[in-house]
């Protein structure tokens, strides 16, 4: 991590990390979001500033097959990420999840919560680096034989123009 920014405290990966988490969950795509969690447990327990607790089934067996998921403690949060083969020979088995826990909540965006762990891992925002990246373009190209204005033009001549 750079010197320059500012450190990032615990409580706030942990309320960042559950706000990513709640909304991944109910994302179109999320597999940005999940990588994002992911990579920020990891690296929080290879800072030794998360806790490895034990694994638990899943509560979506993948293909009607039963799986496990390993339980990691982050400050007063609980998340799941997928346990390596050393967690199973290393860890006891908890089980199934309890679902009367559940994580405190926070007020944060999903922007900020992103903010945070792209602070914490050291990433850019790959949103602002896409916006970047796009050229606007404001001229007009019809894609029919009919100008804007309602005039037929002939195909000969609609080839002439700029294609994009």
């Amino acid at each position: 991590m750079k010197e320059s920014t500012p450190k990032v405290s615990v409580e706030n990966i942990a309320q960042a990390l559950y706000v990513v988490n709640r909304h991944a969950k109910t994302a179109p795509d999320p597999r940005h979001l999940y990588t994002l969690k992911k990579k920020a447990i990891q690296q929080l327990l290879q800072k030794k500033q998360a806790k490895k607790i034990g694994l638990h089934f899943s509560d979506h067996p993948k293909y009607s097959h039963q799986h496990s998921t390993l339980l990691v403690q982050v400050a007063d949060y609980y998340f799941h990420i997928p346990p390596t083969k050393q967690d199973f020979q290393t860890l006891s088995h908890l089980g199934n999840v309890d679902q009367t826990f559940r994580n405190p909540k926070t007020n944060l965006s999903l922007s900020k919560a992103k903010n945070v762990l792209y602070q914490y891992l050291d990433w850019k925002d790959p949103s602002k680096q896409q916006q970047n990246n796009k050229k606007k373009s404001y001229s007009y190209q019809p894609s029919s034989a009919f100008s804007p204005w309602g005039q037929f033009t002939t195909w000969s001549q609609q080839t002439h123009r700029r294609k994009r």
